[in-house]
């Protein structure tokens, strides 16, 4: 962004702005909607600006800007319609203290001013930095037609209502109530009473919110996905925007992080393989101490929570506590990938199904039925495969596997910077130990990336 949002408080402060044609009415239009003091300068001034000073909504100065008349001004707009004046009467305002937008000029003003969706207090903003104020005139347009013009009562009488809500804990408990206030009893009551049925409705409503019996918070066992925001399931997406605390895994990545709500304590409870990491009994603990104290937890792990996740001990965990949970699941790793090699896990005449692996266990390198996965045509996606690859490919060769077959691996799958190597199992190490992988990856046993796929893909021949 060139430009960082804010709401800038001017109620009370002075806004100047020089000018008097039509650039000049076209902000004042805007302006006069706030409760700041307008100041109008300029030699010539339209007759709707001087009715508009008839009525109080501002002040009129009838010459050209002289130095001293920005002192103190929050904000200044330059709008002359004449390049030479506005840049004369921008430098007397910068040089006083002035915030200064030039109209039409974007590259010499400090600041700009977004299209303007007015439901007071509530006010929706939209700004394109100049790049498109089409676009942005018809999402305004898009926002008028989808916020009712009650919504604007309602936030100015639940805002005088707040003090009163603060006997509810702070967290989930206190967005509840405000939840069923604007999306139900709040809507319902000015329906039916108007405005007058706005308080008694809420007084209603925290009363049932305070007699209701204390509880535990809720847990979301969520997955990830491989990587790419947009593989994140809706549900997904959902529980992250209301999530109090964020547990989450060292391979989800920060894209989708950014994506919960901005309130949120995150936490990384990350776990490596064969390095530092974060014990199970640890992890289980921390989300049922935040889960007791009424937070509405997200235990986020990448790709799905049930393949390879330890999610059966961190549900024992909660039944324990009798914490209610959900599992929300999310796209495996082992799909994503093979996608990105334009191919399929099954397929008639070559597989009937497919064995999804660990390349490693808590007790060290996982054994398997070597004997079954070497049959040709058998496939498996193998998870953590990377320091056990030697491992891997030993008890394959050893019990009868062709050294020929195809062996694909996924690195950082659906990220922008994945990568594919494609190899056979004879050359499965030494190819991983040359590629110097770091980051997370999946091998395909049995699967080489199509022809009609690669060629958009980042793939590294070996053999």
């Amino acid at each position: 962004m060139k430009h960082f949002p804010i709401f800038l408080a001017v109620a009370g402060r002075r806004i100047v702005l020089s000018g008097g044609g039509h650039a000049a009415m076209a902000k004042l239009r805007l302006l006069m909607k706030t409760e700041a003091h307008l100041t109008v300068i300029a030699a010539g001034i339209a007759p709707d600006i001087r009715k508009w000073a008839d009525q109080g909504k501002l002040r009129i100065i009838e010459r050209a800007m002289a130095p001293g008349d920005a002192l103190c001004a929050a904000l200044f707009y330059a709008a002359n319609e004449d390049d030479a004046e506005d840049a004369r009467v921008s430098e007397i305002a910068k040089d006083e203290g002035a915030l200064v937008n030039i109209v039409d000029n974007l590259a010499d003003s400090q600041f700009i001013t977004p299209a303007v969706v007015d439901r007071d207090p509530v006010t929706v903003a939209i700004g394109t930095e100049g790049a498109a104020p089409v676009l942005a005139r018809a999402i305004k347009a898009d926002l008028e037609a989808r916020l009712p013009p009650s919504l604007g009562t309602l936030a100015r009488i639940g805002k005088s209502f707040r003090h009163a809500v603060e006997v509810l804990p702070m967290g989930r408990k206190r967005r509840a109530f405000w939840t069923s206030f604007y999306f139900g009893a709040g809507p319902k009551a000015f329906a039916d009473q108007g405005e007058a049925g706005i308080i008694p409705a809420l007084e209603a409503l925290l009363d049932d919110k305070i007699a209701a019996t204390n509880s535990a918070g809720h847990v979301d066992l969520v997955g990830a996905g491989p990587g790419d925001p947009e593989l994140l399931t809706l549900k997904a997406r959902n529980a992250l925007d209301r999530a109090d605390v964020v547990i989450h895994d060292r391979l989800v990545t920060g894209e989708i992080l950014e994506l919960a709500r901005r309130e949120a304590i995150i936490i990384d409870a990350g776990k490596e393989g064969f390095g530092p990491s974060m014990k199970q009994a640890e992890i289980d603990a921390l989300i049922v101490k935040h889960a007791l104290d009424g937070h509405h937890v997200v235990r986020l792990k990448a790709g799905d929570p049930t393949v390879f996740g330890r999610l059966d001990e961190e549900i024992e965990a909660l039944a324990e506590h009798d914490i209610p949970y959900r599992i929300i699941p999310g796209i495996t790793a082992a799909s994503a990938a093979v996608a990105c090699i334009g191919q399929s896990l099954t397929k008639r005449g070559r597989n009937a199904a497919v064995r999804l692996i660990t390349g490693h266990d808590t007790k060290g390198y996982a054994d398997h039925d070597w004997s079954a996965l070497a049959v040709p045509g058998e496939v498996a996606a193998i998870y953590m495969g990377k320091k056990s690859a030697r491992f891997i490919q030993g008890r394959l060769l050893m019990h009868g596997a062709d050294p020929a077959t195809p062996v694909t691996i996924i690195e950082n799958v659906s990220r922008a910077d994945q990568q594919i190597i494609a190899t056979t199992l004879a050359e499965l190490e030494p190819t991983l130990t040359q590629a110097k992988l770091e980051g997370p990856a999946i091998t395909f046993y049995g699967l080489a990336p199509r022809d009609a796929a690669i060629s958009v893909q980042n793939i590294r021949e070996f053999a």
